[in-house]
């Protein structure tokens, strides 16, 4: 057990501990101001719950419209500067919060962070699959996987100690230490080596990529909407079991506490394990089997825990969070291997923004729908959840070979040959101008994560 604790802290390259730091800086910033915003926005800021709600969703949307566009920006100007331009940003953002003293001042600060969350994301994506060798890309993304919840985990213990003190001025304090955190990171972004789309001159950046991008390619679109229906594995681990647990169960609700508690250790020290031997396509969809498995499997143990009582009811919810914990580890594994095989990996910043797109689409609809299905319509209901997760299984078994289809078709076999061995991509080649005049360069914006930022925006 303890030789398998410390092969779980070895990163398995010198970079891939260094990203790894990133991520475990951006989530301890993060983890430490959503431990607290809730109570910062309706005490300190004097807004309701309502009004904090349709704020996020308010800049969900934002950040729903600023995929694409950020993507293409990735694209355009290089990863990892944008990377670092999207994690200053957010901590010149984070240090107004404590300045904010209305709804329309929330709503235009949470719209700007979720913009400029937007660009981080695409960058960061694109630039961990543009800089790590192909051999090493889903390992690592794993290793930063864990470093991410460590860093939600320390960032949840440093806002609870805040919380505890019940003092305005350290919760003032809270926006000023993830300002910080973003800083530093920011910084160390810096620090990094170029990705290959960052060493691209100005005149390479002039060039237009030719062939179809990412919204003609139905292939990828679709394939990211199912992955999207697969992450409401988040919607069973947050909202539907633990709401299952109060009103369905006689479990106690301290128990909350303990299934929370195993997730997160469990995200720590298995990411690795889970992505062990996912290294293209076709080991990705078995990964995909292995958690839609146990997706349904903790859709089938939860609903039985309607008739049990006592110990066997505890026991059972309990065994229900660990399989979709199960299920979220083997889906990040196939969707590491998914963003690197089955992008083309000349414009990976505006797949990246694209996925954003469809992949909300798949995923945003799940909290009402899964929440009236299980409280509903009990066992019938979480039948139906299980067999929408088996349709979207089965449905991206299909759209990811439509996917690699489509590359073999408009992209240069020499390309993909570069991207599957993690050799740089050469300059782009010019091409002869359109006879149809094209549209301006999307100039560069400005913005940050909001308070909801997703682990991609690390």
């Amino acid at each position: 057990m303890f030789a398998t604790i410390v092969r779980q802290t070895r990163p398995p390259s010198p970079l891939a501990g260094r990203l790894a730091t990133q991520s475990l800086l951006f989530a301890l910033g993060e983890g430490t101001f959503m431990t607290g915003s809730a109570v910062f926005f309706t005490q300190l800021v004097g807004l309701s719950a309502a009004q904090v709600g349709l704020g996020l969703t308010i800049a969900g949307v934002a950040s729903f419209l600023a995929a694409w566009p950020a993507g293409r920006l990735v694209d355009r100007f290089g990863p990892k500067r944008c990377w670092a331009v999207s994690a200053t940003g957010q901590a010149a953002l984070f240090t107004l919060w404590p300045f904010i003293d209305s709804f329309a001042g929330y709503v235009a600060m949470a719209v700007a962070m979720e913009v400029v969350g937007s660009l981080g994301g695409a960058a960061h994506q694109a630039y961990t699959i543009d800089v790590l060798p192909a051999d090493e890309r889903v390992t690592s993304r794993a290793y930063m996987y864990s470093a991410l919840n460590v860093g939600f985990t320390l960032g949840s213990l440093l806002g609870g100690i805040a919380l505890a003190f019940d003092s305005n001025t350290v919760l003032h304090g809270l926006p000023w230490f993830t300002s910080l955190a973003f800083l530093v990171n920011g910084v160390a972004i810096l620090r990094l080596p170029n990705a290959s789309h960052d060493n691209r001159t100005a005149e390479d950046r002039k060039v237009k990529v030719p062939g179809p991008g990412p919204m003609r390619n139905v292939g990828w679109m679709v394939s990211t909407f199912f992955v999207g229906v697969l992450w409401t594995n988040q919607v069973l681990l947050n909202i539907v079991i633990p709401l299952w647990l109060v009103q369905e169960t006689d479990a106690p609700r301290v128990l909350l506490a303990f299934l929370f508690g195993t997730n997160t250790v469990m995200c720590i020290f298995l990411p690795m394990a889970a992505a062990r031997g996912v290294k293209d396509v076709t080991t990705a969809l078995r990964a995909l089997r292995l958690s839609a498995a146990f997706f349904v499997g903790s859709c089938l143990i939860t609903a039985y825990t309607h008739d049990t009582v006592g110990w066997v009811t505890i026991s059972l919810v309990w065994l229900g969070h660990v399989t979709v914990t199960g299920a979220e580890l083997y889906l990040s594994a196939a969707s590491w291997s998914f963003e690197a095989e089955l992008m083309d990996p000349r414009r990976r910043g505006e797949y990246s923004g694209a996925a954003g797109l469809s992949g909300t689409l798949g995923k945003v609809w799940a909290p009402a729908v899964y929440t009236f299905l299980a409280m509903t319509w009990g066992t019938a209901g979480w039948l139906v959840i299980a067999g929408i997760i088996v349709a979207a299984t089965l449905g991206l078994h299909r759209s990811a070979r439509w996917a690699q289809d489509f590359l073999h078709r408009h992209v240069p076999a020499e390309e993909l040959a570069r991207a599957s061995s993690g050799t740089p991509p050469e300059p782009a080649t010019p091409v002869p101008a359109p006879s149809v005049i094209e549209e301006p360069p999307l100039q560069p914006t400005t913005g940050g994560t909001g308070p909801t930022s997703s682990p991609s925006g690390t």
